[in-house]
Parts: C-alpha cells; structure tokens; sequence
C-alpha cells in the first residue's frame, strides 16, 4: 500500500526550523548534490536541515539534457573513470525511481564509410565498462535499420547507423523525489529560505543564518557539519567562510553554459534519441524525445558570470539549429521554438586555471574540507549525485565534523512515488498522470482533478503542488513540478493565471504566487524569440 504523501506545509516547516537544536548536519543548495547529502546522511541516522535560497533543483539541476548517462564524449576524451562510475550509478536512478527514469535507445547515424566501425567499436567498450549494470547491447544498423528507427533522419547520404542504450529521466521531479524521501526520512528541508551566514565559534564553523524569502525572518541554525552543494554558486560561501577567518579563497569553479532548445517532436517521431559524436565544431549534439516534444543540444560555452537566469548567446541558438539542419529531414528555425533552456555547469578549475576551452575540463566532483570544517562539493553530473554525496559524507568524517554512521544505504532505496507494481509509459510521451507513479490516486482524490489548465497539467495537480511538494509560485509549479515551462513557454503562459487561482486558494490569498513576475520571465522569452526557461 502506498503511503499518504507528507504535507509540506510551510508555517510548519518554519516552526520546526525555529525550534532550538542542534543539527549533526547543515546543507546549503537543493540541487542534486544536496538533496543527495541529505538523504544518505538522514538514511544513517542523522538529524539534516537543507536550506535552498530559491526552489529545489532552480539551478542547474533542473536544465540538464534530461539524459542518466555515462558520457560517450567523456570516453572519447580518455576520462574512464567518471564513464565506468557514471554507468554504475545510471543503474541505481533508473531502479529508484521508473516513473521518471527509464533506458533510452540512440542512434547515431552515420554518413562516412568509417563512422560506424570506430563509433561501433568505442560503444562496445561503452557496454564493456557498464558489465552488468548495461542497458542493452551495441548493434550496427543498415540504412534501412537507422531511418525506420530514426525516420526524422537525413536520408541523403546515410551509410548505416550504431544503436546504443543510455537512459534519460525528469530531473526536476526526481530532485523533488529526492527531497520528499529525505523528508520522510526525518530529514527538514525548506526552499525559498536563504543562508545570509555561516556562523562560526572558535574558527571553527558552527551553524548558520537563514532568512525566509517570503516572510524576512530570520533563523539562527546550530549545525556540527556544514556542507556547502551550491553548485555552480559555491565560491560565494566559500569566500565568505575564508574572509571570516582574516583569509581567502580562490576560485573554484570554472562556468560552463549549456543551451537545450525544445521543437515538436514531428522533426524526429518515435522513441529513439539521435546523437551527433562530433559535430562541425566537435562537440556532440542530442535530439532527444522527451515528455511529447524534441530537446536539441546541447553547447558547451565558456562564460565569466553566474547568473540565476542566464541566456542564450545568439550564437549557441544558431548551432544547434545549424547542426539539426546537417542531420534532421526538416529542418527546424526559430519559428519552431517551443522553449529553451540554459544550465550552468560547476565545472572545477584545473589546477586552478582561468578561463580555456571547458570542454577539455573534467566533469567529475570535487569535495574540499577547508581549515574551517566547511565542506563543498561542487563538479559532477547529475548522474553520480549518489556516488557524490557518499564522498562527501565521507569527507565530513574524515574531518571531524560529522560522526562516521555506518555504509550508505542509497543503493536500491526506492525513491517516494515510485511504482514497481505496474510498468511506467515511456517518458517520450506527453506528460500526465503516469509522472506521479504510485502516487497517482493521491492526485486525482484532490478537486479538480477533471479540470484541465493545459494539456497533461490539471488543477489538482497544483494543489498536489501545493500541498506535498513544496510549491509556492506559479514558477514553481509550471517550470518544476509541471515542466509546461520546459516544453511549451506560450502554453504556460496561457496556463499562468489558473495555475496562480489555484495556488492562491491552497496557500491563502495574503500569499504572493509571484504571478506577473512568472508572467514576465516566460512572456519575454516568446516575445524575443527564445521561448523558455533561459
């Protein structure tokens, strides 16, 4: 029997947080990394506070290429090592939670004599490094194979194909997974919550300072271990926690851009993801089936800043729908744009450097522990958060700031929703109930479960929101826990005013939905042609 879902009611969430004590362990960020420290830490005992100064998974970890993969390119470029940990770890999101993380099969088309057999024989040693955690096996493909498996391909000139297996996933609804099995694990968690400080005693860090976004309370947190996983913002803290101490902290993290744009999925029907090794440039391109529409990308451009909301440069829209133009039968324009999206990725500096090409940086993690018994973790992929929050918890121990509490017990732990009683829809189609798992009846009990705000988002799919997944603006609930604002921008648009009626009557009319800010970030995008979460 499927559990009742937790209420994330946030008057008492604060409560709670107001309450005197002392927590074994303070995390800073709800991206992957820290909902993934949260919840191994409170699967071991013990007692976890995360603070997100936005939503859960706002940053980067909502705007990946929404795929659970090893990294073909990473092989190519020798980096064996995050490849055979990122295949092993693929294998433990896919069993956590199938309603939202499933294998996905690509092509790779090929149109010179000699793609196939050296792209061919690279992902034999793909499915070679998986062993038993392998998806499926490697095949070559004839022509007539690729574009029946393939038929938005390019015809002209195509020699053959190779057909691999990876997997892709929600990423903003499996970080919320995460948070509310942490929750149910004990652990408190509160988004829109902001760590003003780090609190020290002695030179050593001993808690923090938080301020609720909507209220400007503020909160003074006792915490033996505090772990910074901002991501790719964790220099800010760092500096912060340096300074206090009379010293510094040299940049960490080397800012990468990644641009995904969102067109119908007619440019490429069916179930197979398509993928470009190398393109003009020699980056690699993706056209992935995802919730009813096609992701193309993705860049990988070098920039000095960190923004919350970056933007694409011109010339990064411009690629990929220049590459799709090489590879896809139609050719997609800006008038096809349904959305777009940029994530940041906390690249970490080798050696320091500045600036280059952050294509040849390496994306595994990085876990620091400095003088101060802060702990930071920043690097990585989605795809090992739980291989990342074991080294952190390790590295919390070996600094004497958190006790050692026994093996981590992530590995085969069923995230909340998931349903292994029935098979999941494949999550190349169009969203709706089957994304709530075996959760769905706990949905459609709610009102308005017949009351469609758009296709695949009912109105008791936001109160859900609301209710037990921590919602509290109309972005919240139509960028993350809907992802209408990552696969159709006019769409969430039209479906922004409902959507904030609905939030209104859940949270209360005195609480502000942040309705015409929503409707400013997502009308802009259409307006100048990138529709979208930029």
């Amino acid at each position: 029997m499927t559990p009742a879902p937790l209420p994330t009611d946030r008057a008492a969430l604060l409560q709670r947080l107001a309450a005197p004590r002392r927590y074994d362990l303070a995390v800073v960020g709800g991206g992957a990394s820290g909902l993934g420290v949260a919840l191994d830490a409170a699967l071991r005992g013990h007692s976890v506070v995360l603070l997100e100064a936005e939503d859960f998974a706002k940053g980067t970890s909502s705007r990946a290429t929404k795929l659970v993969h090893g990294g073909v390119r990473y092989l190519a470029q020798g980096d064996v090592h995050l490849v055979r940990e990122a295949l092993h770890e693929r294998v433990h999101i896919l069993r956590s939670a199938p309603h939202l993380a499933q294998p996905l099969p690509f092509v790779m088309p090929t149109y010179k004599l000699w793609e196939a057999p050296f792209y061919g024989i690279g992902l034999k040693m793909y499915d070679a490094l998986a062993g038993k955690a392998g998806l499926g096996r490697t095949e070559w493909l004839t022509p007539g194979q690729a574009l029946r498996l393939l038929p938005g391909a390019q015809p002209r000139g195509l020699k053959g194909g190779v057909k691999y297996w990876d997997g892709q996933f929600d990423d903003a609804r499996l970080a919320l997974a995460l948070a509310r099995t942490a929750a149910r694990e004990g652990a408190l968690l509160i988004n829109h919550c902001a760590v003003t400080e780090v609190l020290h005693e002695a030179g050593r860090v001993a808690g923090l300072v938080a301020r609720d976004a909507e209220s400007g309370r503020e909160f003074r947190i006792q915490a033996g271990c505090v772990v910074n996983a901002t991501g790719v913002w964790v220099d800010a803290l760092r500096r912060q926690d340096a300074e206090a101490a009379g010293g510094s902290a040299p940049p960490l993290v080397a800012p990468s851009q990644g641009v995904h744009v969102v067109v119908d999925q007619r440019f490429s029907p069916g179930d197979h993801a398509l993928l470009v090794p190398s393109t003009a440039d020699g980056r690699v391109l993706f056209a992935v089936p995802w919730l009813g529409k096609l992701v193309l990308g993705t860049t990988d451009t070098p920039r000095p800043d960190v923004p919350l909301e970056p933007e694409p440069f011109a010339q990064e829209l411009d690629f990929i729908l220049r590459e799709a133009a090489r590879y896809l039968r139609r050719a997609p324009t800006r008038a096809d744009i349904r959305s777009t999206w940029v994530g940041l990725r906390p690249l970490v500096r080798p050696g320091g450097a500045e600036g280059g090409d952050t294509k040849a940086i390496s994306r595994e993690h990085t876990v620091l522990a400095a003088p101060s018994g802060l702990v930071t973790v920043t690097g990585g992929k989605w795809t090992t958060y739980r291989a990342m929050a074991e080294d952190v918890l390790a590295r919390c121990a070996e600094a004497g700031v958190l006790p050692a509490r026994g093996p981590s017990r992530t590995a085969g732990l069923m995230l909340v929703g998931a349903d292994t009683a029935t098979r999941s829809p494949a999550l190349s189609r169009a969203p709706g109930m089957h994304l709530y798992g075996a959760e769905q009846a706990a949905v459609a009990a709610l009102p308005g479960a017949e009351r469609w705000l758009a296709p695949g988002l009912s109105e008791a799919m936001v109160r859900f929101a609301a209710r037990h997944e921590y919602a509290r603006t109309v972005e919240d609930a139509l960028a993350r826990r809907s992802r209408l604002l990552f696969l159709d921008a006019a769409e969430a648009v039209r479906a922004a005013p409902g959507a904030a009626e609905v939030l209104a009557d859940e949270l209360g009319p005195a609480h502000d939905v942040a309705l015409p800010a929503f409707q400013s970030l997502a009308a802009g995008y259409v307006q100048h042609g990138r529709v979208g979460m930029a």
